[in-house]
């Protein structure tokens, strides 16, 4: 019996001598091989500078803008719902086109904070807190619509119309209707998501308590620091905590615009009833919501100099994100024609033909030029480093997820059934300002994030540094 090699050279073959394998470095996370105290002065001096004019100026504009939708509400509670362009057939009109929107925006906030935190993809620490930010504003505009579209807002609370009160007359909602999920999906995706920002916040907030020069900030922050100390039990539960969190919210990433979508799909009227519209829905949300994300990090990134922070590797990553999901989302519309040709059913044909071709066609194609040509350009290193037109194509990628709500909610009412019905609808002023308002309402709490809070996680930004490796030379 011959002996074992000696030694573990002697056991490899001859040939592997001869492969040397080329040596890929990994894209730097941060750039120019940064220090912790650079990241620390860096995104804590957002918070500690002098306000600046440009944030006055655009705060003012923004609650100038959220005051659209203020008016736009109390007028529609005075005066009923006849006040936006409803009218039979539409009964919904863009009260649920930008409620579905909204809630899309809000959805990649927590892909980037728990799934991509679940798959340990470091990428995510430079702008998962903005785009946490982001979530908890966008489902606080989106809110506002399922309260305010009932048009009796009171009967949204005392009788249960939405909510599962017990009340004196023993009404209570129909817990079979997918708008009465959407009310329990919507409130647990809100709760889950400001707790797993909140939780993401603290050693930073503890950062600027630490730091803070007047009496006022350092009580504040402290409070809400709550007492962190960063010691190795307070690192062992945060890091548990965290990850528990996002646990919890990767399903509710994936079933909370599946509930929205069975708003639609368990109807049967033709455009709406398919089996492709929870799936359809969720890479249509992603999509969107990565879109909002690039228009608002690409100025904050050029206004205060975090090129260091926020990498081209970060925007490639994004960019490829869009690309794919907007691919999914070109497929799903392919998809619909064809399930619309092959199903034979004269009635779902009639409403597809009358999208691309109809009296809203004109809504169907900017859909198409701006959620699947437009997103086609990533596929070029040129165009993906790029920034202007990045942020660019990200501006269309979220005008042509309105439109898609928009041909999805309209086109299926207004040609419906019976022709004698048929109809055209337009919004009215009121609509206008109110949807209008709500880019103010989001806004408003988006610069106050950036005025009084780290816009970065500092802790999770200095984890992914080669200074944080213990090997590291």
């Amino acid at each position: 019996m011959a002996s074992a090699p000696s030694s573990i050279s002697e056991a490899r073959p001859a040939i592997l001598s001869e492969v040397n394998p080329a040596d890929v470095p990994r894209p730097a996370l941060v750039e120019n091989n940064r220090s912790f105290n650079w990241i620390t002065e860096k995104i804590c001096g957002i918070v500690e500078e002098k306000t600046p004019t440009w944030w006055w100026v655009c705060f003012i504009v923004a609650c100038i803008t959220a005051s659209f939708t203020v008016f736009g509400l109390v007028y529609l509670v005075a005066a009923g719902t006849g006040v936006w362009g409803l009218a039979n057939p539409m009964n919904w009109g863009w009260a649920i086109v930008n409620f579905v929107f909204w809630i899309g925006i809000g959805h990649a906030g927590t892909l980037i904070s728990a799934i991509l935190c679940l798959l340990r993809q470091k990428w995510r620490t430079s702008i998962n807190r903005a785009a946490e930010a982001m979530t908890i504003f966008a489902v606080v505009c989106a809110a506002l619509f399922p309260v305010f579209h009932v048009g009796r807002v009171w009967f949204a609370l005392y009788p249960g119309y939405l909510f599962p009160f017990p009340n004196s007359n023993a009404i209570w909602p129909n817990f079979r209707s997918a708008l009465l999920w959407d009310v329990f999906a919507v409130s647990t995706y809100g709760t889950v998501s400001v707790l797993f920002w909140y939780i993401g916040l603290i050693p930073d907030l503890a950062t600027v308590r630490d730091r803070a020069k007047t009496k006022i900030r350092q009580v504040l922050y402290g409070i809400f620091a709550m007492g962190w100390r960063g010691s190795n039990r307070h690192w062992s539960n945060y890091e548990m905590c965290y990850l528990l969190l996002a646990g919890l919210s990767t399903p509710l990433v994936l079933s909370v615009h599946t509930i929205v979508s069975f708003d639609f799909a368990i109807s049967l009227l033709p455009g709406w009833h398919t089996t492709i519209f929870p799936p359809y829905f969720v890479a249509g949300a992603i999509f969107s919501g990565f879109g909002m994300v690039l228009t608002l990090m690409l100025p904050l990134r050029a206004i205060y100099r975090l090129e260091d922070l926020i990498t081209q590797y970060h925007i490639d990553c994004m960019t490829k994100i869009i690309l794919a999901t907007g691919s999914m989302v070109g497929y799903a519309y392919a998809m619909e024609f064809f399930i619309a040709a092959y199903g034979a059913n004269d009635f779902e044909k009639f409403a597809f033909v009358t999208r691309a071709f109809g009296p809203y066609a004109w809504a169907y194609w900017i859909m198409i030029a701006c959620n699947v040509i437009s997103p086609q350009f990533f596929w070029f290193k040129k165009i993906r480093e790029n920034t202007a037109l990045v942020w660019i194509i990200s501006i269309f990628v979220n005008i042509g997820m309105w439109f898609e709500r928009f041909v999805i909610a309209v086109t299926s009412l207004a040609r419906d059934f019976v022709p004698s019905s048929w109809g055209y609808y337009s919004p009215t002023v009121v609509d206008i300002f109110t949807y209008v308002g709500t880019f103010g309402v989001f806004s408003v709490l988006f610069l106050l994030f950036l005025r009084f809070l780290p816009l970065m996680a500092m802790a999770e930004i200095k984890a992914v540094t080669p200074q944080a490796d213990p090997h590291h030379h």
